[in-house]
């Protein structure tokens, strides 16, 4: 028999239908309301056109939310704007698009070769990498060193910009261009496929070029990627910091220690193209691809340095 308690009542299938009855409605009218929740939402959705450039910001940002991996991003220049259409940006917009670390394109314009003979300054010098090579030495004994492709490890934070300098066009369309001020610089890794990392400072510091409208070149100033203060983990530097640190005094002088002891922070040299692949007359806008060749970080002067192969994309404005 089933235990009874004066306190308990007892459930008859009365009481059953009414609570049955009572979750229907309770149901019913959360369903509805539900329903009118949805429909007001619906008529609320703002249906206005959103600029074409604006479009492709947000599908950029929704590109990289996805995992996007940054060689395709590098690869890939589609997401390119103008310089008006960034200008018209918010942050918001940018924020998380990886358009920050771009240079505008010049959609309409002529060749490189109408433009005319005077002296411009060279004002928002923008230089865009898409492709890092490093020399290696071949593993045959007769083989050539060839560049390898390798693998950024530096976030979308690798691109020139703001650089200022001087354009001369001389009457026979030859060019002089002088690199002097700007965000020049910007510190770079990668890494080759056996693991190695290779640290540099992509730069166009000094850039002195000369050539013609369509295509110039020349040499610039690599500085060294730490500075003197700079102290290694055994706390010797350049300006500061231990002439050694060894535990006899009298093998400092070693020569297998020389290099690591005596700090060195001289500037190399680099190289680098430009071609001219679209100039517009009405703006100033001038564009093309370029390809430099730079020495990598020496580590102060301890070990040799590695060529590296930047090719990219390049916008400036002459004025």
């Amino acid at each position: 028999r089933r235990r009874r308690y004066p306190h308990t009542p007892v459930p008859t299938d009365a009481n059953r239908t009414v609570k049955m009855a009572c979750l229907s409605v309770t149901n019913a009218l959360m369903a509805q309301r539900a329903a009118v929740r949805t429909n007001k939402r619906t008529v609320t959705q703002c249906s206005a056109a959103k600029p074409a450039f604006v479009e492709r910001v947000e599908r950029a940002g929704k590109a990289l939310i996805a995992g996007i991996a940054v060689s395709a991003v590098l690869a890939s220049s589609a997401n390119a704007v103008t310089y008006d259409e960034l200008q018209g940006l918010t942050y918001l917009q940018v924020k998380g698009t990886g358009l920050a670390n771009t240079c505008p394109v010049v959609e309409t314009g002529e060749a490189g070769s109408k433009i005319p003979a005077k002296d411009y300054k060279l004002e928002k010098f923008c230089m865009e990498p898409t492709s890092f090579t490093v020399k290696e030495e071949s593993s045959f004994k007769a083989g050539e060193s060839d560049f390898t492709k390798t693998k950024l490890m530096t976030r979308l934070t690798y691109t020139l910009d703001g650089m200022t300098g001087s354009f001369k066009v001389g009457s026979d369309g030859s060019v002089a261009v002088q690199e002097r001020d700007g965000l020049d610089y910007a510190a770079v890794t990668v890494q080759l496929p056996g693991g190695e990392r290779v640290p540099f400072l992509f730069t166009l510091k000094e850039f002195a070029g000369k050539g013609n409208t369509s295509q110039f070149g020349g040499d610039f100033t690599v500085p060294s990627y730490r500075g003197s203060s700079f102290l290694d983990p055994k706390g010797r530097g350049g300006s500061t910091g231990y002439d050694n640190a060894v535990a006899l005094p009298a093998k400092s002088d070693a020569d297998e220690l020389l290099k690591e002891n005596n700090k060195n922070v001289a500037a190399l040299k680099g190289s680098a193209v430009f071609n001219v692949a679209k100039y517009d007359a009405l703006t100033g806008e001038i564009a093309g691809v370029f390809e430099s060749i730079q020495p990598s970080d020496t580590d102060l002067g301890s070990k040799a340095p590695k060529d590296v192969k930047i090719t990219g994309l390049w916008y400036a404005q002459l004025q």
